[in-house]
């Protein structure tokens, strides 16, 4: 009786060492996945207050071919079910039990990007989000008032609020969630700038600092010549003269600007046209980046009043303290004489 017993001992420890094995094996064996035609992944979606047999019937919902019991089970079993956290995940091949109880705990989830270029315009900026992929278009119809007012800003227009970057979010995420980053991203990065302002800026307010910035960022064709164009138009606020810049009235024409900028345009008056009215304009007119709010604030020093486009290819500019100097560099750089 003893020796049945002692043989029952050994089968069961047997059989017990082999089921050990067996959930250790698949345990780092890849989950197989039921794939979408055109899809390298499955999309995971974990809603708030799933329980862990919730998370394992979804995962096999979603496509993870794997018996859901045994799912639950290795959940349940591993002590880390209540630590599952809600979000859109994606299962790629190879995705073991093991792995994916891992990104599910530590909340790994797939994530998407959308980038904001420097010297976006707002209608840009909502072009780029309503084109992002899985990014839930919550402004969609809305106008720049409302959307302003759902960003907690009523009172500012929407240009040049916004910090150009690449931001990252996951999928299913509201566009306006991206646009409050972008929002406080500009902030930061504005009164960053506005405290290493010259002592002798004729901006009065970082607001100014905001649209000066803009301006220089739309009339820039070469970066390193930034801080240069900042103190052309610094040296302009000055001593009070016009700024006529070009992208000012561009910006104030809206739809009705073909491409062609012409002199009648030019004298056209908008509260955005520099050449019509004297100051900065009333708003951005658009996104400036780190550089360009640098070059705002801390223009370099120089006498040059005047710039034109080389049109050599390089972006770069040609910077003159007096008109007539001016003239000879327009007359060189444009006219060709």
């Amino acid at each position: 009786m003893r020796r049945v017993f002692t043989s029952f001992l050994i089968l069961l420890f047997a059989s017990a060492l082999l089921l050990f094995g067996a959930a250790l094996w698949w345990l780092h064996e890849p989950i197989s996945l039921r794939l979408q035609p055109g899809s390298q992944v499955v999309d995971l979606e974990i809603e708030h207050g799933t329980s862990a047999n919730g998370v394992a019937a979804v995962v096999v919902a979603s496509g993870a071919d794997v018996p859901v019991l045994l799912l639950q089970a290795w959940f349940r079993f591993s002590g880390q079910a209540r630590l599952i956290k809600a979000g859109s995940y994606e299962l790629v091949p190879g995705t073991t039990p093991r792995k994916l109880l891992s990104m599910l705990v530590r909340g790994e989830e797939a994530l998407k990007s959308v980038t904001l270029v420097e010297g976006w315009t707002f209608t840009q900026v909502r072009s780029a989000l309503q084109k992002a992929e899985q990014l839930t278009p919550d402004t969609l119809g809305l106008g720049p008032e409302i959307i302003m007012v759902k960003l907690g800003r009523p009172d500012l227009h929407p240009e040049g609020r916004f910090f150009p970057d690449t931001y990252t979010y996951a999928k299913g995420s509201s566009d306006l969630a991206v646009l409050k980053r972008a929002a406080r991203a500009m902030d930061k990065r504005l009164d960053a700038a506005w405290a290493l302002r010259s002592p002798d800026t004729p901006l009065k307010t970082a607001n100014e600092a905001l649209i000066l910035a803009s301006i220089v960022e739309k009339e820039t064709g070469k970066p390193s010549d930034r801080p240069q164009i900042g103190g052309v138009f610094s040296n302009r606020l000055r001593i009070g003269m016009l700024l006529q810049t070009d992208p000012t009235v561009i910006y104030g024409m809206g739809s009705q600007f073909d491409g062609n900028l012409r002199k009648r345009d030019l004298l056209l008056d908008t509260p955005y046209n520099t050449y019509t009215r004297a100051g900065l304009p009333p708003t951005p007119i658009a996104m400036p980046g780190k550089a360009a709010l640098l070059a705002a604030v801390q223009p370099a020093p120089t006498k040059a009043l005047y710039f034109v486009a080389r049109n050599d290819g390089s972006g770069s500019s040609h910077f003159s303290a007096s008109l007539d100097e001016h003239n000879r560099a327009v007359n060189k750089y444009i006219r060709g004489q």
